[in-house]
């Protein structure tokens, strides 16, 4: 997946690791390992470290929790977490699909944010009222901290952070259109890319200073992962009212079952456009399909006598899609079985023709030039 590791499952949800969260983990620990040594230097160099590592872990504890609030409300609404993945800019649990309404949207997004508030707020309470002193309470004060900064930070209101989904939800709510918010939050996210590599790259040209040189890795980010998702909704949306009917390949790949093979190699297979063929019965309805690698199986001079009916191979289910489905869906359904093709057909099981990423693509262009997002 990526390259990243899988470490198990958490309340049934695959749980991941990034290479990069190691290199992450390793700057926490000895950023926070030197700082508690030289505020505490009894403590040593070996338990200072220890308590560095410590406090690493409890604050990737802080941000796994974050995503598992996003991921138990969207349990509630009925949709699978793929995976919850821990990586260098934190974390990331993978939808199966986006809520059905803006409110639930909403509250799918707020609930990684009000995670974080609310074990800042633990922390804080457990730090003054047990009176914590010495390492105990920095590392309580550097929890509260970090778990704040975590919530202000994904509250930023771009994508593809948490204030982004928000965003998101609040357009789709006041304009009715899901892509619309995605649009536009992926466009307020780019603003904030841009500004936190331009926060980076000023005092670096000016003054020589590294001290932001961590925003432009964020910004990085923020304008990579915002404009994915602008142009996915871009494409989504202009997808949006388009069934499988609408992509069915012109002169699609069919020949009749009582077609003989001789008929078949010199009507069909010369041109050498295709080399499979989806078959149907008198009435147009699929009963299987026929490669040109078929034809090896049989003698030329058997040819003229037998027919595609005899050397057919039934069509699998799965390769198959109503006419009435939603583009949308094919195409996701394409993308998850990896599949360069399918066979559309009616209810009655009449075949229509054959659905080819190449004429989803041709159908995209022809609405995008005449129907600009």
């Amino acid at each position: 997946m990526n390259g990243t590791i899988r470490v198990g499952n958490l309340f049934n949800i695959p749980f991941y690791i990034h290479p990069s969260w190691f290199l992450i983990l390793g700057l926490v620990t000895w950023s926070y390992g030197s700082g508690l040594a030289a505020q505490f230097p009894y403590l040593g160099s070996g338990v200072a470290t220890l308590l560095g590592l410590m406090t690493a872990l409890l604050l990737f504890a802080s941000v796994l929790a974050h995503e598992l609030g996003h991921s138990f409300v969207a349990l509630s609404q009925s949709i699978d977490v793929k995976s919850i993945t821990l990586f260098i800019f934190g974390g990331l649990a993978s939808l199966e699909k986006e809520s059905k309404t803006p409110a639930s949207a909403f509250w799918v997004a707020i609930a990684g944010p009000l995670v974080s508030l609310l074990l800042f707020s633990i922390f804080t309470v457990i730090g003054f009222g047990a009176s914590a002193t010495g390492p105990f309470a920095a590392i309580l004060a550097v929890l509260a901290t970090v778990n704040l900064s975590l919530a202000l930070f994904n509250l930023i209101p771009g994508l593809p952070l948490d204030g982004g989904n928000i965003l998101k939800a609040i357009v789709w709510k006041i304009t009715g259109n899901p892509y619309k918010g995605v649009v536009f939050a992926g466009r307020v996210g780019q603003i904030f890319g841009w500004v936190a590599i331009a926060s980076g790259l000023i005092p670096l040209l000016l003054f020589g200073s590294f001290a932001n040189s961590w925003n432009l890795l964020i910004g990085y980010f923020l304008l990579q992962n915002a404009g994915n998702a602008s142009r996915v909704a871009t494409l989504q949306q202009q997808l949006t009212g388009l069934t499988a009917a609408d992509a069915v390949t012109p002169d699609s790949p069919i020949v009749n079952a009582n077609l003989s093979l001789r008929e078949f190699a010199d009507e069909q297979i010369l041109n050498g456009q295709y080399r499979r063929f989806l078959v149907t019965g008198a009435e147009g309805e699929l009963l299987g399909a026929v490669s040109v690698d078929s034809l090896r199986a049989v003698p030329t001079a058997l040819w003229s006598e037998t027919q595609i009916s005899e050397v057919m191979r039934p069509i699998e289910a799965s390769t198959t899609v109503q006419s009435d489905k939603s583009l949308l869906d094919v195409v996701q359904l394409l993308e998850q079985q990896k599949l360069s093709a399918l066979a559309v057909i009616r209810d009655n099981g009449v075949l229509l023709g054959i659905l080819e990423k190449a004429s989803v693509i041709n159908l995209l262009q022809k609405r995008m030039q005449t129907n600009p997002a």
